[in-house]
């Protein structure tokens, strides 16, 4: 979120994706970063047309396994539930509490049943190399905390606030509960970087959250997370020291001779490998 293209990007290409799930927030861009391949797709589709509650999550997430991509680095603008969480700082969290209502937030169904574990939501291996990115660059960074995910897009309600601070949470925003839970069963690493715009509306001395505010914090939190991907980008190793990549392998339930076959070729980036 804000973060709608990078200067740094090099040998740029646009590629349009096709997925069963419908279209992408927009054409992908697949570039060099610091010597590294990556692809960036604005969440928010050029000029922010999508809000939380319309993103087509699954087609985002989808599109990236075609495309070859193992990491996911998500940017997202929060607001602080902690008083030691200011605005401009950067969070890392490594929990969150889904409060959204109306998303789709998995790849099965149609015939197809699967669980995948979810205890810990984010990539920790991914997760550590983003904060001590962030710290390299002199940011200022809080590793863990959690994020919880509203439904949108109105901001919350002070009696919200409140309750969400009571549970100890960190941040606050719109996107992250969907992309970490399809990302985990995509077999993707996933973390994020949390920009911190605002108090959300419960802090007695600062003023509630308004769309303008968080935009003019957000600009100045654009030009930090560039450079922590600019450091993070080259130091992801060649070989994912995780179980990311095989979070579904024993995840499926159903027996594979009562699968459909239209479900079969749809979910084959996926999960061909288990399905035979």
């Amino acid at each position: 979120s804000g973060l709608y293209d990078m200067p740094e990007l090099t040998d740029r290409e646009e590629r349009v994706v096709e997925t069963p799930f419908g279209a992408p927030s927009g054409p992908y861009v697949l570039a060099t970063l610091r010597g590294r391949r990556v692809v960036f797709l604005p969440r928010h589709g050029d000029g922010h047309r999508h809000s939380p509650s319309e993103l087509n999550y699954r087609a985002n997430i989808f599109g990236f396994k075609l495309l070859g991509v193992e990491w996911i680095l998500s940017a997202s603008a929060v607001g602080s539930l902690r008083e030691d969480f200011k605005p401009l700082d950067l969070v890392v969290p490594d929990q969150f509490f889904d409060r959204t209502m109306g998303r789709i937030s998995t790849f099965f169904g149609d015939g197809i049943v699967a669980h995948v574990g979810f205890a810990h939501p984010f990539c920790g291996p991914l997760s550590g190399i983003m904060t001590a990115a962030a710290r390299h660059v002199g940011a200022s960074v809080h590793e863990g905390g959690t994020y919880v995910c509203m439904e949108g897009p109105q901001f919350s309600t002070k009696a919200e606030s409140f309750l969400h601070r009571s549970w100890g949470a960190s941040v606050i925003g719109m996107t992250a509960a969907p992309e970490a839970k399809l990302c985990r069963e995509a077999e993707l690493c996933f973390a994020i970087m949390a920009l911190a715009t605002d108090y959300d509306c419960w802090h007695p001395e600062e003023e509630s959250v308004s769309a303008h505010a968080v935009v003019e914090v957000l600009k100045a939190n654009i030009a930090g997370a560039r450079n922590v991907l600019e450091r993070l980008v080259p130091a992801l190793p060649a070989t994912r020291p995780c179980r990311c990549g095989v979070a579904a392998e024993h995840a499926i339930m159903s027996a594979r001779d009562r699968i459909p076959a239209a479900t079969r070729v749809k979910l084959a980036a996926l999960y061909g490998k288990y399905l035979g």
